[in-house]
């Protein structure tokens, strides 16, 4: 995978984007709330408008809501929030990339967010990539931003299953076979990925003996859903584009969910990718999670 950079703070995985270039030096930061089908989409943009104090729930940003863009044309950054997540939670990066001269866009993952995570797992792995799509989709055909966007060189970044969205859009597969794999030889060690949300040994028994099932089961008689390669684009010959979409041509992935993707994918990988590393996260252990990206 070439080129891989590895960076120790979040606000740091915009440089790795800086790949799909900005268009204006300094901006204030607008914001306005679109619809993709059913998919909301925050968009934050660049505007000479003066920010205010803007509450959000609990939260309170400094933006422009429904202000005037900067003339364009500008490049676009798609991010991808972690499970059970919202635009907020990386609004700090996205102002950033703003004031850089990005506009952002960034889709409540649907079944995987603050207010529902009924599908947050493998299903909303799934789903996530079609959804950044969507977002790249919105604002193509949108009035208001189809003239003021170029979308040859469009950017991504995640953190967490964010990150492996990030991933997925520059190609890489992954297969449940390999997260039961990988569970298989190291859940202990990754408790946080394996059996999140199940705290102790008596809640963790049922999806133990899920796992279990499959050992030493050849391949002729697993279930052929578990073998399906999901995420990017298995080229048809060599050096083919495993990307999902060919617009998306740098990505940044902050502690990345990672172990479920198949080496051979990440290793076609031809777009920049930028992984932030967290050396004492308990969650995703960065041995099996954003180092392996970095290794493979």
């Amino acid at each position: 995978m070439h080129p891989i950079l590895r960076h120790h703070a979040t606000r740091l995985a915009a440089a790795a984007l800086l790949a799909v270039g900005a268009t204006s030096a300094s901006a204030q930061v607008g914001l306005v709330q679109l619809q993709a089908g059913t998919l909301p989409v925050a968009v934050s943009y660049p505007t000479a408008a003066a920010g205010t104090p803007q509450a959000f729930g609990p939260i309170t940003l400094q933006v422009a809501p429904d202000a005037p863009p900067l003339p364009g044309p500008h490049r676009l950054v798609v991010m991808s929030h972690g499970t059970g997540g919202s635009w907020i939670s990386d609004h700090d990066l996205a102002a950033t990339l703003v004031r850089a001269g990005f506009v952002v866009a960034q889709p409540l993952h649907q079944g995987d967010n603050f207010r529902d995570v009924r599908q947050a797992g493998p299903e909303s792995w799934v789903t996530r990539p079609q959804e950044v799509v969507q977002a790249i989709d919105l604002l193509a055909a949108h009035p208001a931003w189809q003239g003021r966007l170029r979308l040859d060189k469009v950017g991504v970044h995640g953190m967490s299953a964010g990150g492996g969205t990030a991933l997925v859009m520059a190609g890489a597969q992954w297969r449940t076979l390999d997260l039961v794999q990988h569970c298989l030889a190291h859940g202990d060690a990754d408790l946080g990925y394996c059996y999140n949300g199940l705290p102790d040994a008596a809640a963790q028994a049922p999806r133990r003996a899920q796992f279990e099932r499959v050992r030493g089961v050849p391949a002729l008689f697993l279930p052929k859903e578990i073998q399906v390669l999901q995420g990017g684009r298995t080229p048809a010959a060599a050096g083919g584009d495993p990307r999902p979409d060919a617009r998306v041509a740098s990505v940044s992935a902050s502690v990345p969910v990672a172990a479920m993707f198949t080496s051979e994918s990440l290793a076609r990988i031809r777009v920049p990718v930028g992984v932030v590393s967290a050396g004492r996260d308990t969650m995703l252990m960065p041995a099996f999670h954003a180092a392996r990206v970095l290794r493979d």
